[in-house]
């Protein structure tokens, strides 16, 4: 029913506007009697078999969504009624900002792909809190937290550890941002030393809690080989739980979408379809080079349960998806974990 009548209603509009409109329409659909009832027994699978136990935490299933959906922890509770294992929410910095200026997100409709330059847009940590407080816990849930735009480079660390501080009560884990095309002075975040001195920071105030939390990095699609091996090193030195395989893509090679349909949205983050081997690809490459020393989570490209096995097969222990949800619905979480069973 998505793809044939709703998926066609959707993408006649705005990306932007009728995202907004999506979650209003999840949030009124659920209150209503019955619905939610209705939703799970559409979308949700729950099997033993499923389950996977990373970080020191029990996820119900390897199928997650990625950050950037639920910026503002607005709609986790319902999202869990259509059948992910876990939510991360975000990326949250510390104030609230706008982002980039609007026209800001864009369909590739051939290429099954998404651009987007939001530029970190969220209402804040509090705003976040605020949400996070509504928990049912149904769910693991993430927390993507990342830099306010107009940070001064010095006090990068200290944004982080605001989030950090503030937001460990709330969620299971964390994802250090640093690998976002759209935010301003990216190049600082991508300097090994530099996120060698972020993660020990974090770290440290990690050990602060009673009890600590995972924390993960989130890197990007376009790294070469050497650029990959930083990162083995890095994950071995700083003892971070894991990454996340990838964020958005800044290459735009081989899309069937014309130059001047390209130049006319201009920069941002690829999403999707056009990223799959890309991610594949970093996936496979830092499972084989570390010898699978490190959990890794698996996104970018899967847009069918094929895809998502091709992810887990390179190297990945859990997924997230994205883009795919936007181009397939809900029911894309249940064809992935039928497969996963049916793989097992």
């Amino acid at each position: 029913m998505y793809k044939l009548l709703l998926r066609p209603l959707f993408f006649s509009f705005d990306p932007e506007k009728i995202h907004h409109f999506t979650f209003s329409l999840i949030k009124i659909t659920s209150k209503i009697p019955g619905f939610t009832n209705i939703f799970r027994s559409l979308y949700v699978i729950d099997d033993k078999r499923l389950e996977r136990n990373l970080f020191g935490l029990t996820f119900k299933n390897p199928v997650g969504l990625a950050a950037g959906f639920d910026k503002n922890a607005v709609l986790y509770n319902e999202l869990a009624n259509f059948g992910f294992g876990f939510i991360e929410i975000g990326t949250v910095t510390p104030k609230a900002q706008a982002g980039n200026p609007k026209k800001r997100l864009f369909r590739l409709k051939d290429d099954q792909g998404i651009i987007n330059r939001m530029g970190f847009n969220n209402e804040g940590l509090e705003a976040a809190i605020s949400q996070l407080k509504n928990n049912k816990g149904k769910l693991i849930i993430g927390g993507n937290i990342g830099k306010n735009t107009q940070t001064k480079p010095e006090d990068y660390t200290r944004d982080y550890l605001e989030c950090f501080n503030a937001l460990h009560s709330y969620v299971d884990y964390f994802v250090l941002n640093v690998s976002c095309p759209n935010v301003g002075s990216h190049a600082k975040l991508n300097d090994k030393e530099y996120l060698e001195e972020l993660i020990g920071a974090v770290q440290q105030a990690n050990n602060n809690f009673e009890k600590q939390k995972p924390i993960l990095l989130k890197i990007a699609p376009d790294l070469n080989n050497n650029q990959l091996d930083e990162i083995i090193e890095l994950v071995a030195t700083t003892k971070l739980d894991g990454v996340i395989a990838s964020n958005t893509s800044t290459d735009r090679t081989d899309l069937k979408a014309s130059t001047e349909q390209l130049e006319a949205i201009g920069n941002g983050g690829l999403s999707g379809q056009p990223i799959k081997d890309k991610s594949t690809r970093v996936i496979k490459y830092l499972a084989d080079k570390s010898n699978k020393a490190f959990p890794i989570i698996g996104v970018g490209g899967i847009h069918s349960a094929e895809d998502a096995l091709e992810k887990i097969n390179a190297g990945a222990d859990l997924l997230q998806i994205y883009t795919g949800f936007i181009y397939e619905g809900p029911s894309l979480i249940k064809a992935i974990n039928k497969a996963i069973l049916k793989e097992s």
